[in-house]
């Protein structure tokens, strides 16, 4: 059995792959971004491994003994899903590995904006503080989560994650539901307008489809709070990075906590890039899934994934 890492890197070089080993002679890439790469290094693979890595006829078709394709992720975007069921190809993912984490990173940006962090530990830092003839300083008011409403888009496993924390925070939480298919009873359902003109706090936690693709867009905006936060957990295309930029000059809104930008890493040519202000804007580069628990979770469950697929059994398949 001939198995290939494509994206070595994808999970961090502190996390060990060495139990994929237990399968066969594994190949390891730190990184394979190309379609001429992916072609050359899977022609004589039994499994491949990736996570970005372009996955589709182009690069699979001269590599006849590929069997299974296994995601360093919970998204499969990058492999063409009609295209590996006609080879026979089974592709799986990865599923709720990181959903404390990602619960824990929303919390993290929206504590660190509602309480103006960055301004207050650059008050201290610049030597103010020591200045001042007084022991607080409070001169840009915060307020508490008590009390405020929290919505949320996307209430799957993580939603859910935030959804208890911000009740334990004392928050009213709201849903909207982008299908209008959510089982959830546990939270008030609530239409998209309502949703942007009673949230305080605005989390996003949805797949890219093209239900969600800009959904929050400059109409959107316009209708949230001036003093709302906004926060981009999900997928970068979901907030019309364009439009938000104008919102947070124009005031529109409070701020914005995104961990995903439109296209990763940032562009110079995306307008966030130009608001250095972190009283407003606080852009993570992409990291709130990657805990090193949830890193290695990842790698173990697309072992179980391997496992699985070797004792003829499926699981987490994605496709037909």
């Amino acid at each position: 059995m001939k198995i290939v890492i494509l994206e070595r890197n994808s999970v961090g070089e502190d996390v060990s792959v060495d139990c994929i080993s237990d399968f066969g002679e594994v190949t390891v890439y730190r990184n394979t971004v190309t379609a001429d790469e992916v072609r050359e290094r899977v022609k004589d693979a039994d499994i491949v491994i990736a996570n970005k890595s372009p996955l589709r006829e182009e690069t699979l078709k001269d590599a006849p003994r590929v069997k299974l394709i296994c995601e360093f992720a919970t998204g499969y975007d990058n492999c063409d899903l009609e295209y590996c069921s006609s080879r026979g190809i089974k592709v799986t993912n990865v599923r709720d590995y990181c959903t404390a984490m990602v619960a824990q990173h929303t919390f993290c940006l929206a504590l660190a904006l509602s309480e103006k962090l960055p301004h207050y530990d650059t008050y201290v830092k610049s030597g103010e503080y020591s200045a001042q003839d007084r022991f607080s300083n409070f001169d840009i008011p915060f307020y508490e989560l008590a009390g405020k409403t929290w919505g949320i888009v996307g209430m799957g496993n993580i939603g859910r994650r935030v959804a208890k924390i911000a009740e334990t925070f004392g928050c009213r939480v709201i849903f909207y539901s982008v299908t209008g298919k959510s089982t959830c009873r546990d939270y008030l359902q609530v239409d998209f307008d309502t949703l942007l003109a009673e949230s305080d706090f605005l989390s996003l936690h949805c797949p890219l489809s093209d239900l969600t693709k800009n959904l929050i867009d400059a109409a959107a905006l316009k209708k949230m709070k001036k003093t709302a936060i906004l926060l981009n957990v999900a997928r970068g295309r979901v907030v019309d990075n364009a439009a938000l930029y104008e919102a947070l000059v124009q005031g529109e809104i409070q701020a914005a906590g995104l961990d995903v930008v439109e296209n990763e890493p940032l562009e110079i040519s995306n307008p966030l890039s130009r608001l250095r202000d972190s009283n407003r804007l606080i852009i993570t580069p992409h990291l709130a899934w990657a805990s090193v628990e949830a890193r290695t979770r990842c790698v173990w469950e697309a072992h179980e994934n391997i496992a699985a697929f070797l004792r003829g059994e499926e699981r987490n398949v994605v496709n037909p």
